[in-house]
């Protein structure tokens, strides 16, 4: 019996969609690095990290997607976000004002 998979269309076009905004914002930030976390049944969030300490993330709607997408852009993905990946992202004053504001209740 041969083993086949069935391809969803729909799946295939939205990972294809999400692989164009990945490899978008790796040509403007001069490469990219990500992750992607689990978000239930909500689908998974792809973290992206540019060459030049930029950030940004999309979503997919399952994992499967998410990991197509990574796959499809090419970039490097990384199983946790900590450590030498973390320490790739450059905040600047509005995350430490946002995280400043979170911690006195802003």
């Amino acid at each position: 019996m041969a083993d086949t998979q069935q391809v969803d269309p729909k799946a295939e076009q939205k990972a294809t969609r999400l692989a164009k905004q990945i490899s978008g914002f790796a040509t403007a930030h001069g490469g990219a690095e990500g992750q992607i976390a689990y978000l239930g049944q909500r689908g998974a969030r792809i973290v992206l990290v540019g060459e030049d300490g930029d950030w940004g993330d999309v979503f997919a709607p399952s994992m499967e997607i998410a990991e197509k997408a990574v796959e499809k852009a090419g970039i490097t993905r990384h199983e946790n976000f900590d450590g030498e990946f973390a320490a790739k992202v450059k905040t600047g004053p509005y995350e430490w004002n946002r995280m400043a504001g979170i911690q006195v209740g802003g």
